[in-house]
């Protein structure tokens, strides 16, 4: 079985929390422009789905998505099931090669999203092995309409001090969105230290994660922005959101606006801090 031979991608995808703003009100008189944390989360939410399906892959030989109305729908390893996609696998062609197919046309999945074109996978040995390189690249791909391009790459950079494995996570790409919205542009280097259940990593629900690192980006007004993690994110892959961490978003021209996860567990409440005002936020 696939999955006894290389467990790769396991759990790559913890920091794909959506930062979308849901209860911002504009006042004239404050800064409440959020554009560039919405933008940067659709890209990093966009660039982190594809990791999850990619993990879906590489250990079933299918893709699932998660279902709707689900009871374990909270779960990152909740109950799935998905039709969508088609997976092939070359192990014979060194980088060894998995392609995910969703076909030339729209495609409704479990999820509610709808995608097509297809995901390619490249990766130079097993996903807990130090040196394995992972590369994912995109063929015409696209989610709810919105184009994804560019690349991610993961590297694992073997044991740190704690004994903890320890990724480093290269985003180079663009989320081109549909009905001429523009294009948004997404670099980010991230360290993802692997906290806890990498003894069991056929189970994703043991997993958690610290992050640290930095992104930029621009708009599709082609305006800049910068982020930068000032206290490491944490992530248990039994909850959709981090649970703790600080994160700095510098619009172009604008003052920083501090995200701030909080520190009280499982939950979607997190607050934006701009001059000294807070708003806040629910992840979803």
């Amino acid at each position: 079985m696939y999955a006894k031979k290389i467990s790769i991608f396991i759990a790559a995808s913890v920091i794909s929390s959506s930062l979308l703003f849901t209860s911002c009100k504009k006042d004239s008189s404050k800064d409440s422009d959020v554009e560039a944390a919405e933008s940067s989360a659709l890209a990093e939410a966009s660039f982190n789905d594809v990791t999850t399906i990619s993990d879906q892959a590489a250990l079933s030989g299918s893709v699932n998505m998660r279902v709707a109305g689900d009871a374990a729908a909270n779960r990152e390893d909740g109950s799935l099931g998905s039709g969508c996609a088609t997976v092939s696998f070359d192990t014979v062609s060194v980088p060894h090669a998995i392609i995910i197919d969703f076909g030339a046309t729209n495609c409704v999945c479990n999820d509610g999203r709808t995608r097509r074109g297809k995901i390619n996978l490249s990766y130079t040995g097993r996903y807990k092995d130090a040196g394995t390189v992972i590369t994912i690249s995109f063929t015409n791909y696209f989610v709810n309409d919105n184009q994804l391009t560019g690349t991610k790459k993961i590297t694992n950079q073997g044991l740190n001090n704690a004994g903890n494995l320890v990724y480093k996570i290269e985003v180079n790409g663009q989320v081109i969105k549909a009905n001429n919205g523009g294009t948004i542009s997404w670099v980010s280097t991230r360290e993802r230290e692997w906290t806890a259940g990498s003894s069991t990593p056929l189970i994703l629900s043991d997993d958690a994660y610290s992050i640290t690192g930095s992104a930029t980006g621009t708009i599709a007004s082609g305006k800049s922005y910068t982020i930068t993690i000032k206290t490491a994110l944490v992530r248990k892959m039994s909850c959709r959101f981090f649970e703790s961490g600080v994160v700095d978003v510098t619009p172009e021209g604008k003052p920083t606006r501090t995200l701030d996860y909080g520190n009280t567990g499982c939950d979607a409440n997190a607050t934006v801090s701009i001059l000294g005002y807070t708003f806040p936020i629910i992840l979803r």
